[in-house]
């Protein structure tokens, strides 16, 4: 098999951190090289420092941000939400719900897909890479809320503006994430923002949402050298 073929495969076959270095070893003792940075298993090399959100705080932080968003928004006609994958998507959802309570109205959610970069896992790429999209809303004229669960360097928020633009010119676009935890190398902030988080560059946010990992609640972990994990 051609380096170019194992390549593509790596890339369809597998998004995981630990099959995705399993495919790359594969591939490479075959003579090819993986296409992208390959991450092997961050998440084993972090210890839990504490934890910072439970689940019921997440849900009212939510309801707080829903609130905000109500009273920021002037024409609820217009309002749009848009996650980022994968932690992004339930957080528009649970809010279009919430303010569907509220107001009784439909908030349409869209879901955009960045994969390769982690802005969550303080992970950094060369570039992050946009793959498909899921939005199934005109954006044009729209008061697009884009959603993350956590604001890092704002890479991921930069990339994901570039590939929102691309299906059209929204009348404005405003940025909410759970966390934010500084550390930023663009001039990009979010409009809402349920918890600010002091943090090191040697330690990381995990959030844990029911819905993609069977488990809620926000943690504050490190990183631990190699020989220690």
């Amino acid at each position: 098999m051609r380096a170019a073929d194992t390549n593509v495969l790596i890339r369809i076959l597998t998004r995981d951190d630990s099959r995705q270095a399993a495919a790359a070893d594969e591939f490479t003792a075959q003579g090819a090289a993986p296409c992208y940075p390959v991450r092997r298993n961050l998440m084993a090399l972090t210890r839990e420092k504490g934890q910072l959100m439970s689940a019921s705080e997440i849900d009212r932080t939510l309801v707080r941000l829903a609130h905000e968003i109500l009273e920021k928004t002037k024409d609820l006609d217009q309002l749009a939400f848009i996650g980022i994958r994968r932690r992004g998507v339930p957080m528009a959802q649970r809010l279009s719900a919430k303010i569907k309570a509220l107001e009784n109205r439909d908030v349409p959610v869209g879901i955009l897909d960045i994969n390769l970069y982690r802005d969550d896992l303080s992970t950094v790429d060369v570039k992050p890479v946009v793959n498909s999209t899921d939005i199934p809303f005109s954006v044009v004229g729209k008061d697009i809320i884009l959603m993350d669960d956590v604001l890092y360097t704002g890479r991921t928020i930069r990339a994901a503006l570039d590939a929102l633009f691309d299906h059209g010119r929204p009348a404005r676009v405003q940025l909410l994430v759970l966390i934010d935890r500084g550390h930023r190398e663009l001039p990009i902030e979010a409009r809402f923002i349920g918890r600010t988080v002091q943090t090191t560059d040697s330690e990381i946010i995990e959030v844990k949402f029911q819905e993609i990992d069977s488990m809620e609640k926000v943690l504050l972990c490190e990183k631990a050298e190699a020989g220690t994990a």
